[in-house]
């Protein structure tokens, strides 16, 4: 998975075309930065990352809405677009990139491992947002030892931000 992995970071990269991107991570720890970074001439359009991986740093980074964690975690939809949202804002980039799911082995807020939302935002000259997307994602991995299933939740989580990505360029 690793070459396809970065394969779809050198298309982002190359893709991009003198636009910005910025990411916001929970599940991934990183990673998706990291991936990215990983790409010769990335330097030109990642301005960088936000790992909030603790809930109440996704209010205090990201501006993630207190009420919309308190009522239903970190594990939803509208948590990955405004996390994607506070990103780009922060961090002055075109599109906002944002991972939060449960990597497992246990449950996190009644979701099950391979439960994630991946979201992306573009906005405009002006920084307003104008186009967003919101992928959930079921993952079910074929490792039977935790950590492998783990890992593997994560990687699949990086490439399907990636992909997300693509398709709002």
């Amino acid at each position: 998975m690793t070459t396809d992995i970065d394969s779809l970071a050198v298309t982002v990269v190359l893709a991009m075309q003198g636009r910005t991107v910025a990411t916001a991570e929970s599940i991934t720890g990183g990673q998706l930065g990291s991936t990215i970074t990983s790409v010769p001439g990335a330097s030109q359009i990642f301005r960088g990352g936000v790992i909030a991986y603790a809930t109440d740093l996704k209010t205090s980074l990201l501006e993630v809405s207190e009420s919309l964690l308190a009522e239903g975690g970190a594990v939803q939809a509208q948590v990955a677009l405004e996390m994607a949202t506070g990103v780009a804002l922060k961090l002055d980039a075109d599109f906002g990139l944002a991972v939060t799911g449960v990597a497992g082995p246990a449950s996190q807020d009644g979701h099950l491992p391979g439960t994630v939302f991946v979201a992306c935002v573009m906005r405009d000259e002006h920084g307003t947002v104008i186009d967003s997307a919101v992928d959930e994602l079921h993952l079910f991995p074929e490792e039977d030892d935790p950590r492998q299933a783990r890992a593997q939740i994560r990687e699949e989580t990086v490439a399907a931000a990636l992909e997300l990505l693509l398709t709002l360029l």
